[in-house]
């Protein structure tokens, strides 16, 4: 129970790694409020007859924590100021930790129509939008909104769900630029916020059994791609939230702002383990397997 007490933000939380991390947060004692679509704007899961944002909440707050759902559209910024003055509200002024998670393109990156046209002049010029509406420009919205509120507390830590993308090719030209900038976003933001006691990182998950691609495994041509089997071997969805909390209660975590981590340097650093007893392998020695044959 380490963040009990504090509050923590995990956009795109119904699923996936923003689910993970929402999960552990909740585990440690925090108040996590977890964003995403309403029903029928996602292709979203259901448990229990909850749609799966509700179901986030209830499991944190089984867990220990209290867990929070908002449905907030993250390409509408009206809809995300409105609900950082929300957290302003309820929590007088509070916000402990920001986790930049959301985005829209997934489904959209490993259609079948992407993936045969998948170099960036096959495909309409629109779709940078899709990558970097909410992927991007949101995440620099949210950071706008929380740094206020946590630049008047003197501390807070914004972590921004980053990938390999920013480093080299992967997938497509709108998400490695996207990813980069992430990066970028972090590294500078630290710089204005350090003084004021605000930590800004980028993270980068490795290869990850979310539910979508737990859903591709069951494909056997997936299975038996180089990609599938990193996929079979790769983290859960809960490794990133360990990581995440080894951040939020490290007292000296404002001498790591600014940089880029791998949730196994983490690991490794923090000593914290999977939770299915493994201790995954540093993305940034993931092979060339995982880029585009282009």
């Amino acid at each position: 129970m380490a963040l009990r007490g504090q509050i923590a933000i995990v956009t795109g939380a119904s699923r996936g790694i923003g689910q993970g991390i929402a999960l552990q947060l909740g585990e440690a004692g925090a108040t996590v409020y977890v964003t995403g679509r309403k029903p029928g704007q996602s292709d979203g899961n259901s448990q229990n007859g909850l749609p799966s944002l509700e179901q986030t909440a209830r499991e944190i707050t089984d867990r220990g924590g209290k867990g929070i759902p908002v449905y907030v559209d993250h390409s509408d910024m009206d809809e995300v100021k409105s609900f950082f003055s929300r957290i302003d509200k309820d929590n007088k002024g509070q916000l402990d930790i920001l986790v930049n998670n959301a985005f829209a393109a997934v489904h959209a990156m490993h259609s079948d129509a992407m993936t045969k046209t998948s170099k960036f002049y096959e495909t309409e010029p629109e779709f940078w939008d899709l990558v970097n509406n909410v992927g991007l420009r949101n995440h620099y919205f949210c950071s706008v909104y929380a740094s206020r509120l946590m630049v008047k507390n003197g501390k807070g830590l914004i972590v921004n769900i980053s990938s390999l993308g920013g480093r080299s090719y992967i997938l497509n030209v709108a998400y490695g630029v996207g990813k980069q900038a992430l990066d970028r976003m972090a590294a500078d933001m630290a710089i204005e916020l350090k003084s004021d006691g605000v930590t800004a990182v980028s993270l980068w998950p490795g290869v990850t059994r979310t539910q979508f691609f737990e859903r591709a495994l069951k494909d056997e041509k997936y299975a038996a791609s180089a990609m599938g089997q990193m996929t079979a071997q790769g983290e859960t969805i809960e490794y990133p939230g360990k990581a995440v909390v080894a951040l939020a209660t490290d007292e000296k975590v404002i001498e790591k702002t600014g940089r880029i981590f791998t949730t196994a340097e983490l690991g490794d650093e923090y000593g914290f383990i999977d939770i299915d007893g493994r201790r995954p392998h540093s993305f940034r020695d993931v092979p060339s397997t995982l880029h585009s044959d282009h």
